[in-house]
């Protein structure tokens, strides 16, 4: 296989079709090398449009999900990031690129000592991989520009809300299988928010995740 043909092939054919259109976004694709946060046993599939199985029942989401999550948060030079599950260290390794500093929190000891050595390989190193439980909130080291949730939630929590700056934005995937809805929620006052939605989609939750009471009073 021709690595850098397939890289420009996915770019080209799944990027670019999902309205990911931002040159600095196309070019950081380039240069973070995504085959290198794949585990060795499902290289081949690097730049497939679907979804890599990580350790602990895990997964990476698609190339085309990744660059539009990218895309929707416009990390600026000058921000801090908190992302809710690391798995590999991709995402956190792309944000990392964009932004001053990054915050990873992931669950499973498995998957934190892999995304902390992807990144170290990369020479990634304005990285933090945290083991912990972030599904509910994060209060550690906040508030954040930009929160990243990677995996989906029944319900967002109140705390993501607090954890982030005037100005700050959280990308988050709400719902339950099969229809849930990838939003973007903008911080516009200490107690205003603005929350559009992206695109809709049926994502893996994340453990431990808070969810809603089903009765009704």
């Amino acid at each position: 296989m021709n690595i850098e043909q397939a890289r420009f092939n996915m770019i080209e054919q799944q990027i670019r079709t999902w309205d990911v259109l931002e040159p600095d976004v196309l070019e950081l694709l380039m240069v973070v090398k995504r085959e290198d946060f794949v585990p060795e046993a499902y290289k081949n599939l690097a730049f497939v449009d679907t979804e890599i199985p990580l350790p602990c029942g895990q997964s990476m989401f698609a190339p085309k999900m990744e660059a539009r999550i990218l895309q929707e948060v416009a990390v600026k030079k000058h921000e801090s990031v908190l992302e809710i599950g690391a798995g590999s260290g991709y995402m956190a390794a792309l944000l990392a690129h964009k932004a001053r500093q990054v915050t990873t929190i992931e669950i499973e000891p498995e998957l934190k000592s892999m995304a902390e050595k992807n990144l170290a390989a990369n020479g990634i190193s304005n990285v933090e991989v945290v083991l912990g439980n972030g599904a509910r909130g994060w209060t550690g080291g906040g508030p954040y520009d930009v929160i990243v949730i990677s995996g989906s939630l029944p319900v967002l929590p109140d705390a993501f809300l607090q954890q982030i700056k005037v100005g700050g934005r959280i990308f988050a995937i709400v719902g339950e299988s099969p229809v849930m809805f990838a939003q973007l929620i903008t911080r516009t006052g200490n107690a205003a928010y603005d929350k559009r939605t992206v695109f809709e989609t049926d994502v893996r939750p994340l453990r431990e995740a808070l969810t809603p009471s089903h009765f009704k009073f």
